[in-house]
């Protein structure tokens, strides 16, 4: 028996039961059930009036009670958990993400977890849980069967892609080439030497299908501009890569005066990078991101960056909303589409900022 189950003086004491708050809070064993419920509202007390719902918390507080989980997950078939599986944590992406959902989970009683396993099918065959959000699901036969036998054993799903359609989970797309591409025009009415900094899974896979590094090759080539051979530098998952990429970059024989970068985080990475080397951002080099994440307006100077609008707690919504929606309700397809969020990076009239 643990230490919280005993007085001061050594005798057991008896564990708090639903039944306990109830004849404290002057209610039924059924209210105080519904209070703590887990359903559509509850959090809110929807179904009971508000003071009732104030009294059952107040005693269950008073009696120091904690809803058995376990119990009526297997009642309800609730968890009370919405499983977020990103693949680089590291990213401002993500974090956003993060950030946004459980502040919204946590409107709802819901508890927000992190699947730190890349191998999302096998984690999810393994836990439970109201809704998973996977950012990365590759559209392939081996993904969509992945998704399939998941959603056979009754997982709700919400799934980020730019390609892969809803079948019986939602899709999120947020289609990146657009905006891309608008971040490239956005460059070339200033300037002609302009490097990237791309993933390197966005350079490799690049001859196999349009990827984030495609929008710089064919903007480039569309205005008859040949760029210097290391005016593109590739980085891994992490910023400590990103930024020796941008170092790479802004320490060539012939320096770009403007980069395009695939992710915030790397763009970011170019203007610390910059800034490090003696240059103005962006006076010496003008530094555009693809993402619009929250850190986009938390440096000096502020981000150009490209993205869809409110995303992060649009998209929130959309998943919390799946983990408490009724069964049955069809899959839908969340489109997001992408626009450009001018900044001090690329703001050439802007007082140059002196490091």
């Amino acid at each position: 028996m643990s230490g919280s189950d005993r007085t001061t003086n050594g005798a057991a004491r008896r564990r708090p039961t639903l039944r306990m708050v109830a004849e404290l809070a002057g209610v039924s064993t059924a209210t105080v059930s519904y209070v703590f419920s887990g359903r559509h509202g509850a959090a809110s007390g929807a179904g009971v009036a508000p003071d009732t719902a104030r009294k059952v918390r107040d005693a269950a507080e008073q009696l120091n009670y904690r809803p058995n989980r376990s119990a009526r997950a297997m009642r309800t078939g609730r968890t009370d958990t919405v499983q977020l599986s990103l693949h680089m944590l590291s990213d401002p992406w993500s974090l956003a993400v993060a950030d946004a959902v459980n502040a919204r989970a946590n409107q709802h009683g819901l508890t927000t977890l992190i699947l730190a396993d890349g191998d999302w099918h096998t984690a999810l065959d393994r836990i439970e849980c109201d809704v998973a959000y996977l950012d990365q699901a590759p559209d392939t036969d081996d993904g969509r069967r992945s998704l399939a036998d998941l959603v056979e054993r009754g997982q709700r799903l919400v799934v980020f892609s730019e390609t892969i359609e809803p079948d019986g989970y939602d899709v999120i797309r947020s289609d990146a080439l657009p905006g891309c591409a608008l971040a490239m025009d956005h460059l070339l009415e200033r300037h002609t030497k302009i490097g990237c900094l791309a993933a390197e899974s966005a350079v490799s896979q690049a001859a196999s299908g349009p990827t984030r590094y495609t929008p710089y090759v064919e903007a480039m080539a569309a205005r008859g501009l040949v760029p210097d051979a290391d005016w593109t530098q590739t980085y891994g998952g992490t910023q400590a890569s990103a930024f020796a990429a941008a170092v790479r970059l802004l320490s060539a024989t012939h320096r770009p005066t403007a980069i395009y970068a695939t992710t915030d985080f790397a763009a970011i990475a170019a203007i610390n990078a910059a800034h490090m080397l003696g240059l103005r951002v962006p006076h010496d080099v003008a530094v555009v991101g693809v993402g619009n994440t929250p850190d986009a307006t938390a440096i000096t100077p502020t981000l150009t960056t490209v993205g869809p609008t409110d995303f992060y707690d649009r998209q929130a919504r959309i998943i919390v909303d799946r983990a408490l929606a009724d069964e049955g309700e069809p899959a839908v397809l969340h489109e997001f589409p992408w626009s450009l969020f001018p900044g001090g990076s690329t703001d050439l009239d802007a007082p140059a900022v002196r490091q």
